[in-house]
This record gives structure tokens, C-alpha cells and sequence, in this order.
């Protein structure tokens, strides 16, 4: 990405001091191109508000306008590591890389728990096993 081709405009900028963050949406004007990868965006981002680790800085929700050239998502500039951890939901923080997905998937968590009401006891354990 070059410097002249895209430019950042932040809208609806917030400190929020009880969610330790700084809240914006964020506008990306790229005439000529399709889209713009997050992570350039974080980098200009950093540089802009002077973030010293760029992983605290999380882009999400972007859309490309109607006839393309401006895309408008959402931002937010976490104060550490530990207070995006914290408040953010699990699911987005997995999305980021910051925590890990569940292992089994949903279909078959559903699928034992409807194997295990057909048996009683100790059987149980054993439908759960396979």
C-alpha cells in the first residue's frame, strides 16, 4: 500500500476510561483499489495515534461503499494487551488470534448430549466416549 493511495479518517472518536480503550469508526478512502488489508490500516493507525504495539489495535466490520473506492469499519485502540483480554468478547478475540477457538464443533456437542439422554447411569460415560 502506498501512503498517497489511501487515506484514514477517524469519525466518532471516543476515550472510553471504563472499557480502557479509544473507540472510533474508522473511513478508508482507496481510490483505484479494491480493498485495503487491516493490517496496513494498523500500521497508519499506530503511527497516527502513536500506539507503541500495534496488536492492541483491533479493525472489524469493514464495508466497501456502493461503486467501491470507501470503506468504513469500526476501531478500537486498546490502552495494553491485558484490558483487550479482559473486555473483549471471546469470539472476536479468537477472530484476532489472541485466544483459542472450542474444540469440538457444535453439531457434535449436540449430537452426544442427544446420545446421552437416550441411556441412563453409567451408560453415559460410555455414549459420551465414542
Amino acid at each position: 500500500m502506498t501512503d498517497s493511495a489511501v487515506t484514514i479518517r477517524t469519525k466518532k472518536f471516543i476515550t472510553n476510561r471504563l472499557l480502557q480503550r479509544k473507540q472510533f469508526v474508522c473511513e478508508l478512502i482507496h481510490p483505484g483499489l479494491a480493498g485495503v488489508s487491516k493490517s496496513d490500516v494498523k500500521e497508519k493507525l499506530a503511527k497516527m495515534y502513536k500506539v507503541a504495539d500495534p496488536s492492541c489495535i483491533l479493525l472489524y466490520g469493514f464495508k466497501v461503499a456502493f461503486g467501491g473506492g470507501r470503506s468504513t469499519g469500526f476501531g478500537m485502540i486498546y490502552d495494553s494487551l491485558t484490558a483487550a483480554k479482559k473486555f473483549e468478547p471471546k469470539y472476536r478475540l479468537t477472530r484476532f488470534g489472541m485466544g483459542k477457538a472450542k474444540t469440538t464443533a457444535r453439531k457434535q456437542r449436540k449430537e452426544r448430549k442427544n446420545r446421552m439422554k437416550k441411556v441412563r447411569g453409567v451408560k453415559k460415560s460410555k455414549v459420551s466416549a465414542k
